[in-house]
């Protein structure tokens, strides 16, 4: 995928989940970060980001903040980004997984829940819940950086869709290269990692693609071993 118009700045302070406040040519200017999670070890005062030019005039912030510099590390925190990215990668069939699908839908109803993707293959139908990875610690990339109720219903949702004969699988999506494994981040939600150990026994497929970064795009790359304690 990629943006558009992309600038420089340099991050001064979050200022809540929606806004912070950069320096863009010397100008303070508050923006809107495209990611709701915490991201306290990227948003941290001084550090270089990247932002996109909106295009919409009647938006109350002009940039929107999608990239973070971590040292010599590039990490997209768009949390739009990885659903389009793996809608893009399964239709070119690089996710070895499922390799080339017949159908691919978006965002499709299952009961009371709506999962990121639904394909088609042969007789196999099956439902693909996409997360964004923005937390690596000493290499290891981990999900969530915060308590995600909404993501462990989801798991639950897939573990009944694959008990109904349907192919579930969860999908992470590591924004950033460097990355040697990915596991659940336990410390941060017990109930999300507790539901992803049990998906596993039930048969859910769990999958970790890193990225590469570059400062107008987002592309899925190789696989990362994933390690669900």
């Amino acid at each position: 995928m990629k943006y558009g118009k992309i600038v420089h700045g340099i991050l001064h302070r979050k200022v809540n989940r929606f806004i912070a406040e950069v320096f863009i040519d010397g100008v303070l200017e508050q923006v809107h970060i495209k990611n709701t999670g915490r991201l306290q070890e990227l948003l941290i005062s001084g550090v270089d980001v990247l932002l996109e030019w909106s295009t919409n005039p009647n938006r109350k912030t002009r940039f929107s903040l999608i990239s973070v510099w971590k040292k010599e590390r590039l990490v997209n925190i768009d949390s739009q980004a990885p659903n389009k990215v793996a809608y893009e990668a399964i239709l070119a069939g690089k996710i070895k997984e499922i390799s080339q699908v017949d159908v691919l839908k978006r965002e499709v109803t299952y009961g009371d829940s709506r999962f990121d993707l639904y394909y088609e293959k042969g007789d196999e139908k099956g439902f693909i819940e996409v997360k964004g990875v923005t937390l690596e610690q000493d290499g290891v990339a981990m999900f969530p950086d915060a308590p995600t109720s909404r993501g462990t219903k989801h798991v639950l949702k897939l573990i009944r869709a694959r008990e109904e004969g349907y192919r579930a699988m969860i999908l992470f999506v590591i924004q950033m290269k460097g990355c040697h494994s990915f596991t659940p981040h336990l410390k941060m939600d017990e109930k999300f990692s507790r539901a992803l150990q049990t998906a596993f026994r039930e048969g859910v497929v769990i999958m970790a693609y890193d990225s590469i970064v570059t400062e107008d795009g987002l592309v899925i790359d190789k696989e990362v071993p994933v390690v669900v304690p």
